[in-house]
């Protein structure tokens, strides 16, 4: 079996144990034909789990690391761990070609660190960028990134992100010509900073690039499902994406609180309810789980650490998808390419 098909998974991860990590990795295998897995963590619970899924056992193989982390444990503390833990030994399995991708729903500053440290970054690109895909109103998901691996970046860093989510889009989207817009506080072009203005500039010359670039996009339409990707800094992005969140959450509470004012609100409710259902459906952050620390040495997946089974699920199947795509090359290429058309253009903003 090739090393290509096997996925690492830090089964200790996770918010709700071990039991979730395992019924999800069972529920990929059952979509995902060819893949293996490296079950990483205690090796005398993991073992007593697949109890329950004898199919992905035969699938599997354990792999012992007897430390996990903590959701609340500082970087610089795991990091000194990396070797003991399940995330660190699951991220140095890709590292020594073990496994194509790393799957984990621990720490997401701990994980950065460790990937960053162990995989290194790409040739020729500056910082990695944590991209997701969110729902919208269109017929797929966006793409947004960075949400919160860099707090400042120059123009270099955002040409590199579109560059990398774009590829991200084609590869988990399934989409040919990914539109890629820049997050701004307007869609005119004197709108914004000179940083944001100066790598809107430098994109509107990639059309050699298998992408579409579409200029600004505000915060109001994020979900209309205008843009296939959506590029900022960290630190907008991180906000972006918790407003978000915090408004999909307030509305939910809001519709709950109205549905239970009265009785004839109660009616209302069963009438309505395959309406809501739907959008229920619609928002399940299961559904749409995965992000991925975009521009390392390798692909390394952070699942939500409150997933179910489902978004444990979802998260190794964009793992896998990104893995037999071979997103690590596309993005390479691209990179190349646009490096090589800023050089003979006589450009020196985004080339090495």
């Amino acid at each position: 079996m090739p090393d290509s098909d096997w996925i690492a998974v830090d089964a200790m991860g996770g918010d709700d144990g071990l039991q979730v990590m395992l019924a999800g990795v069972a529920r990929a295998r059952a979509t995902a034909e060819g893949i293996w897995f490296l079950l990483v963590g205690d090796e005398v619970a993991i073992a007593r789990g697949l109890d329950a899924h004898p199919g992905l056992r035969a699938a599997s193989e354990i792999v012992h690391a007897p430390e996990t982390v903590s959701s609340a444990e500082k970087p610089s503390v795991a990091m000194r761990r990396a070797k003991k833990t399940s995330m660190g030994v699951a991220i140095d399995l890709v590292k020594r070609g073990r496994a194509a991708a790393a799957v984990s729903s621990g720490n997401t500053g701990a994980m950065m660190a460790m990937a960053k440290l162990s995989l290194r970054m790409m040739p020729g690109i500056d910082r990695p960028a944590l991209a997701a895909p969110l729902p919208t109103l269109g017929d797929n998901d966006v793409v947004m990134l960075d949400l919160g691996a860099n707090a400042e970046c120059d123009a270099r860093n955002l040409v590199q992100f579109a560059v990398m989510g774009a590829a991200f889009a084609r590869t988990v989207l399934d989409l040919d010509l990914p539109r890629v817009a820049l997050l701004n506080i307007g869609s005119e072009d004197q709108k914004g900073t000179d940083t944001i203005r100066e790598a809107s500039m430098l994109l509107r010359e990639a059309g050699h690039l298998p992408m579409r670039f579409d200029g600004f996009i505000e915060g109001d339409r994020l979900s209309r499902g205008e843009v296939d990707v959506i590029v900022c800094d960290g630190f907008s992005g991180n906000i972006a994406l918790k407003t978000a969140e915090g408004t999909a959450r307030f509305v939910a509470d809001l519709l709950k609180r109205a549905f239970r004012s009265s009785v004839r609100s109660k009616l209302g409710f069963l009438i309505s309810r395959p309406a809501t259902e739907l959008l229920r459906d619609h928002l399940d952050p299961n559904k749409h789980n995965g992000a991925v620390f975009l521009g390392l040495n390798g692909i390394v997946v952070k699942s939500h650490g409150g997933a179910n089974e489902l978004g444990v699920a979802t998260a190794i199947g964009n793992a896998v998808k990104m893995v037999r795509h071979d997103l690590t090359r596309r993005i390479a290429e691209d990179l190349n390419r646009f490096e090589a058309m800023t050089d003979l253009g006589g450009e020196t903003g985004v080339a090495a």
